[in-house]
Parts: C-alpha cells; structure tokens; sequence
C-alpha cells in the first residue's frame, strides 16, 4: 500500500513538472523482486511460482510481456518488459508481429560503455521466434545494438513501469508507459495517444552528464504514395499522404517531447542498412544531429535532449506519441438491399471510419488536446488507478482483472465514427478474428457495463435494432460500419437470451428508465422468438436445435441453455412488472422451466445435456441436412448409433449453468436451486480441473494449456457417456470460462475453489511462455477473458443498483476494500467489521440505502 501511494505522488509530481533533486521514488528503483512468502500473499504454496501474483516480472518471466498502450477502438502499441515498443497497431487493423525500429538511447560522457538503447536484453524467442525471422535476419531492427543488462516490469494498469540497471551506467533509469483511462469518461479513454516518461536519476557521487535521444524509421511509410517526415515543435511525425483512390493509406504519427529537443527530420539516405547505422553513429559519438525536414521519403528521424545531473538529481523527459489514421477500407457483414443503396452513398456508412476522426481533423488537432490535456489526464487516469490497487482482494484476482483490461486497448475493440462501440471477438495476427461484436462471447465480457456503461449500452442498441428483425430473430454478428443486417443465418441461442438479461444489466446500471421502457418492446419481441423458435411446446426449456458459443447446435434440452432461458424469463418478467405490462407467460414458462431444469436435467451432481433428435419441430438429421453441418457417409453411420454430432449429454460442462452466473451479474439473483447450482460449479472443479495435462488427450487447439500446465478443461464425462465425436473445443482450456467458473464459484461461497481456477491461469500467463497480458483464444486479446471483472464481485457482492441508488454488499471474504465503477463515479468500497463504507474518487455515486448480506445499513 505504501509503495502505490508513493507511486501515485510521484506520477502527479512528474505531470505538474514537480520532481525535484532530492525525489528518490522507490517503486521505480527498487532491487529485483525474489519470491517471499507465500502464504502472507494469500496464495497456497502448492500453487506458488517463483513470481508473487501482481509483483514485478524479471529474468525469464520478460519474455513475453508487451503491455498494450492506446485508446478505445483507437490502435495500440506496445511496451515490452525490457522498454522495446512493438505491436505497432495503429491503421484500425492488428499488426501483432509489426516491431518498428524505433527506440531511445543514452550516451554519458567519460564513461565506458555507457552507450546503449534503453532497454533490457532482446528476448531470446526473437532471436528465430519473431515473425519473419529467418527471412533476412530480421534486417533492420534494433535488437544488435548494445543494452542494459537488467529489467523488471511492473504493471499497475493502466500504467507499466520498466526499471533498467546497468553496471557501467551511473544512473537509474526508468520508464512509465500509459494511455488515458477515465471509467465514465468512454471519450477521453478513446484517445489514439500514449506517453513514455523517461527517468534519468544520478546515483553517482558526481555530476553526469549526457545526450537522450528517441528514433524512428517512418514506419508510417506506405508504397505508392507520399510519404514524409513533418516538423513540429520538440518532435517530429511520420507521414504518409495518401492517394484520392487510396485514403487509407493516409496517416500520420507524432513523436514529441515537452521540453527543448534538437531534431533530425532527415536519416541519412542510401542502400542497406545506412540510415539507422548513420542514427547509431551519432548516438556513439555524442553528436546532436540537425537536420531540415525533406520534401518526401526520409527514412528515419531523431530528437535530442542534453542534460546534466547533480548527484541524487533526476529528471523526467516526457515523450509523447499520438497518431491519426481517419480512413479505412475495413467492411464487414452484408447489408440489407433495401439499405444497401444508402450504404454504399454514404461514407460513413459504407467503411468504417474510427471515432477519434469526429473529434479531430488532423494530427495537429490531436497532438494540441494531448499536449493541453496531459496533466489532468494523467492525474484522472491515477484516480482510478489509486483507487483499483488500493483492493485487498486476493492478488491472483487484482491480476487477473487488471491483466485482462487491456484488451480495451487492444485492436480487438473498435469505435466507430458515431461513438458506438464495435468489436471483434479477439485480433489475429493481421486481422481481427471473428467479427460482430459476437454476442455469445461478450456475453462472457462484464467489465465495460461497469467500466464505460454509454458504450456496453450502445451494444444492446445495436443488437436490438440494426441486428434484429420484426419478428425477433437476431443475427448474433453485427455489420461493420453498424447498418441493418441480412438474416440469412440462425440465431445465437445464449447470445440472444444473454442480451435479454443485459438489457436488465443497463438499465439497473444507468438508473435510465426511459432507455429501458424504449427499447423493451424489442426485448419482448426477442424472447417471444427465442420461445417460438426453441421451447415451441411451451415447456421452459431450450430444446430444439441451437446454435451456440462453440460454434455448432445442441439437441434436446441443455442445462447450458436453459439457463439462459430462465434468466431471460425472469430479465423480461421483471422489467414488464416495472413497466405494469402482463407478463404472466413468461412467469408460466419460468416455472415450468425451472421445474424441469432442476428435476430432469440435473443427476444429482450435475446438469446435463438429454440429447434428442426425433420428436422435434426441426427435422430428423439423418434424413435432411440442417444447420450448416456435413454428415458424410460415416459421420452419418455415428449419428445413427449416438445422434447428432457435437453433443455433450452426461458431460460435466464446465460453464454448463453459465446463465446462472450471468443473471447473477446482471443483478437478477438465481434462476435456478442455489444449492443444485452450487453443486454443479463444485463437480466443474472435481472433474474439470488438472493441475497438469501432461495425459490429456486433445486433438483440438492444443496450446491454450498442454503439457505441465494446468487449467479447465471445458467438459469432462465422469460418469460415462463420452461420444465418439464430442461438441468441437470439449478438450480445450479457455481462459474467460476460467474466470467465469471462478467468479461463480466465489459468489456460491467457494472461494478458495475459485481461487484455484485463476491460479492455473495465471500460471500459464506468467511472462515465460505466454504474455501475462494477452490471454488468447481464437485469435489475441480475446474478449471472453473480461470474464475475469466478474471476481470483484464474486468476492465482495458489491453491485451498484442506480434505478433504487442502493448499495449491495455480499462478500465472502470478511472484511475487504474493493474497487467500485458506476455509470456516474468510481471509487472504493470498504466493510469493516460489519460496517460499509464508501469513498467516491471521481464524479458522484449517490447512495440512498445499503444492504448488506440482505440486511439494511447505514453507511459509515
């Protein structure tokens, strides 16, 4: 707690310009951490690793980190755990392998060797690991040049800090990274910056001094257009025109300081390796280059800061990076033809322009709010970091969740040009992987409704207008740029019955009624589909061919399903009663289906799945093919002996009642017996939990977890039954159904169970092997790992309700300190003794009652 608070003073001394001499902020020049004792970090020695949860990464644990730094739907970039910037995503697209050469360099006079890049070791995966390696040997980047011989990383997100140590430099050096991140504030977290504050401190007995310099190829450059590097003030920016057939290759990106720097608009140009080896030249020989901007085609540029530091003295350089890529070819989806002229006349409807492009003109508008707003951006954006770390959660969780918000700054999530918000499932390499926003998998995502509530409701608006038609049916993947889609594709069963239950979500988060009276009749007339299309006998129960998160149908009635089912029912119901509409059907189904739920579905530690394919509304598979799938000769021959493919039946599934935990998240209790529910979540852990797969079969995507590591397996037959062609991914490890499991568990009172979810998790996602930030499924940065923001509430039962401006608090921890976000404020939540209290950090969170564990309060 101390280190964050003396964290927090010096981010707010180096915004205000403030840091003096004498400043010796030990959170950045602290020795290499060491394991310490595990049980004091609440973690079982059984599961302890080397690295604490939520401390400093070193050594080994560097090798994959790479922090995401950027806005909303705006682009990122990367900082690595040695201070190499990569990742460079920023033309609205993911460019995951894209490791610009650019980099910032120090030469101390009357030292030797102390010239060097700042920053730590190259990895040694890049050495052949990095995309393209082999092919010329990665000619043109930075990772020859000489470098500090230790780093440690530390996150504190939205902020990474690297600390770089060298023996033959006299000074501590450390670098902060971070974007604006504001909760409420959806348009000041869009911002397409981010900021590098170089530390300089002499820890010498003499006075230093020496040269800083930053560099840069144009890695903006783009073929067959113009392409410059531009003057600003103590900066430059890298610059491509763009053609009138082309505009998407327009774009720019700004690379500047706040204080006096000297500029090379101009590398060196020849053949080869010339320019960079011209930019390393003057760097050795403590040469401060000048040179005029050109008309077109530099290769690189350089800025220079000399300084001198007294002993004990440091100085913070601050650099920042802001970019503007306005235009795009980026479409996705088919509009309906009715529509479609519209679309195709009107640019911002026909590709998709990003949001920050409505605010700004230019990369002069761009750079002029970023340089103006810094400082109470920074001072904001500490609120809710103070605020989020100042938690006495388990640290495993603060990781887990922090870890995973990244993903709003990466090119998974975009905004576009009108504000709403848009998203892929997770990015590929050099494309965004499964597109629309895809609602079965956001369901899993709960940190934006509390975080940024205007854009998560923006995604109902979307689903329910644009994405659905007069009769109900959604298409579970929306058009990019946000048009009226063609229906030409079954409907998402736990997508659709999800975005019922989040309707409730909003409104109860917004407190906006008149949102929710709007927009209900949609809602009725989603269910009133989901009813006639998948529970036609009026049973309450899900059980005619559905198409789902893993991508292909289950037959007959599903516990995963229905509970679904039964928390839309009672999502509706509730509304409608609040609306004074008749809801009686829906309560009629909700028994009935709860009824059968509980009693048939349910073997006495599970639910399961009763397969059936004869009796249905929709036809026998063996004799019409349906629902996109193949049955070849003997797939058929298989069906005949076990029914339809991709089944689980007597599985343990593992998020098999993950409608309970979503209506639980949205504020609306259980749909089903607590106890049922909680036995199923408790048979999920028996049976689905390895501490290592080293004998577990999976012919699947394999890497998710395989090996020595452990994690949970999606379903597990126990008892029998499995089929010879299990539901596609049954083997696999997914991380937001960890976090989901997890979360479940915690709000059932299995704390300790749960905890040991996010423990094999983490474990795999620990910087060695995979990056701590960037949980993939298909394809990086994957949504369905915001799962994860569920455990803040899992733990503590904290829910913020603005219809009845009420307190919930229900924690299964004792006493804690948790992070709170509303649609108007954030701050902390703390239960002392008994005894809430509440301390709001940013805007207003006006509570009228507080209850906790069912029982009325007062607030301290």
């Amino acid at each position: 707690m101390k280190e964050e608070t003396n964290r927090r003073s010096f981010i707010k001394k180096v915004a205000i310009g403030t840091v003096g001499a004498t400043t010796i902020p030990s959170f950045l020049f602290a020795e290499p951490s060491v394991a310490g004792d595990a049980e004091k970090e609440g973690v079982k020695p059984s599961a302890q690793k080397k690295r604490l949860y939520n401390a400093p990464y070193t050594g080994q644990y560097l090798n994959r980190i790479a922090f995401p730094i950027g806005g909303i739907g705006a682009g990122m970039f990367c900082l690595e755990g040695t201070g190499a910037i990569s990742h460079m995503s920023v033309r609205n697209n993911p460019e995951i392998f894209n490791e610009p050469a650019m980099f910032a360099a120090i030469n101390i006079k009357g030292h030797t060797n102390a010239i060097k890049v700042l920053e730590g070791q190259v990895p040694a995966w890049k050495k052949f690991g990095q995309h393209n390696a082999g092919l010329g040997g990665t000619a043109g980047a930075t990772w020859g040049l000489p470098r500090f011989e230790n780093a440690e990383f530390k996150a504190n997100f939205p902020f990474a800090n690297v600390i770089l140590t060298d023996k033959d430099i006299p000074l501590n050096i450390s670098i902060i990274g971070w974007s604006p991140f504001i909760p409420t504030d959806a348009d000041n977290a869009s911002l397409p910056v981010g900021g590098l504050e170089y530390v300089l401190k002499n820890n010498s007995k003499n006075t230093e001094e020496g040269i800083f310099s930053y560099h840069s190829r144009n890695f903006m450059s783009q073929p067959d257009t113009k392409n410059s590097i531009k003057a600003m003030p103590n900066g430059f920016v890298l610059s491509a025109e763009g053609t009138a057939n082309d505009p998407q290759k327009q774009g720019d990106f700004a690379i500047y300081t706040n204080e006096p720097a000297i500029i090379n608009y101009c590398w060196f140009r020849g053949g080869w390796f010339d320019g960079l080896t011209m930019a390393w030249n003057s760097v050795k020989a403590g040469e401060v280059v000048s040179n005029k901007p050109v008309e077109k085609d530099a290769p690189g540029a350089s800025l220079y800061i000399p300084f001198k530091l007294k002993p004990g003295e440091q100085k913070t350089i601050r650099l920042m990076m802001a970019w503007y890529v306005p235009n795009t070819k980026l479409k996705l989806g088919e509009v309906q033809p009715v529509f479609k002229e519209k679309a195709d006349k009107d640019p911002l409807l026909k590709y998709h322009k990003p949001w920050y492009s409505s605010k700004f003109k230019d990369i002069e508008a761009v750079t002029s709010y970023w340089t103006s707003n810094y400082v109470d951006l920074l001072q904001k954006t500490d609120l809710f970091t103070d605020s989020f770390y100042k938690s006495t959660l388990p640290p495993e969780v603060i990781e887990a969740v922090a870890a995973n918000l990244t993903i709003l700054k990466s090119p998974t999530v975009l905004r576009q040009y009108d504000g709403r918000f848009w998203a892929f499932e997770g990015s590929g390499d050099s494309w965004g992987s499964c597109h629309g926003s895809c609602t079965h998998v956001w369901n899993y995502a709960q940190a934006i409704s509390h975080l940024f509530p205007s854009l998560e409701r923006s995604l109902r608006d979307t689903e329910f207008h644009e994405s659905q038609n007069d009769d109900g049916h959604q298409m579970f993947r929306s058009n990019l740029p946000i048009t009226p889609v063609v229906h030409n594709f079954h409907a998402a069963s736990d997508g659709q019955l999800g975005g019922i239950m989040k309707v409730y979500r909003e409104w109860r988060i917004s407190g906006d009624n008149e949102w929710m009276a709007n927009i209900y009749p949609k809602v009725q007339a989603s269910l009133d589909y989901c009813i006639k299309t998948w529970d036609p006998q009026g049973k309450g129960v899900v059980a005619e061919p559905h198409h789902n998160t893993y991508d292909i149908e289950f037959w007959g009635p599903t516990g995963f399903a229905t509970s679904f089912y039964l928390g839309a029912l009672k999502s509706l119901a509730t509304m409608g009663k609040f609306l004074k509409k008749d809801v009686q059907r829906y309560e009629t189904l909700y028994a009935r289906g709860k009824q059968f739920m509980e009693s048939e579905l349910y073997n006495g530690e599970y639910f399961v799945q009763k397969i059936q394919w004869e009796g249905l509304k929709a036809p026998n598979p063996t004799k019409v093919q349906s629902f996109h799938t193949d049955y070849t000769p003997e797939a058929i021959a298989v069906l005949e002996k076990q029914g339809p493919k991709y089944q689980y039946g007597a599985g343990c599934l593992s998020d098999g009642v993950m409608g309970g935990w979503l209506s639980r998240m949205c504020g609306l209790g259980d749909p089903m017996d607590p106890e049922k529910t909680r036995k199923h979540l408790l048979a999920v852990h028996k049976y689905n939990l390895k501490t290592n797969l080293r004998e577990h079969a999976n012919p699947q995507r394999s890497t998710y977890a395989i090996g020595n590591e452990g994690g949970l397996l999606l379903c597990s037959w126990p008892k029998g039954g499995l089929l010879s062609l299990p539901f596609v991914y049954s083997n696999e490890v997914w991380t937001g159904i960890e976090y989901q499991v997890a979360s479940h568990l915690m709000l059932m009172g299995e704390v300790e169970k749960g905890l040991d979810i996010v423990r094999a998790c983490r474990n795999r996602y620990d910087g060695e092997i995979r990056n701590p930030f960037n949980e993939y499924e298909c394809g990086h940065w994957y949504a369905r790992a915001m799962s994860s923001y569920g455990m803040l509430e899992g733990l503590t039962g904290v829910r913020y309700d603005a219809v009845d401006k009420t307190l919930h608090i229900n924690s299964k921890v004792g006493d804690f300190t948790s992070f709170l976000s509303t649609a108007t404020g954030f701050g902390t939540v703390s239960l002392k003794a008994g005894q809430p209290s509440i301390k709001v950090a940013y805007g207003k969170i006006p509570v009228d009652k507080v209850v906790v564990s069912g029982i009325v309060k007062k607030l301290a």
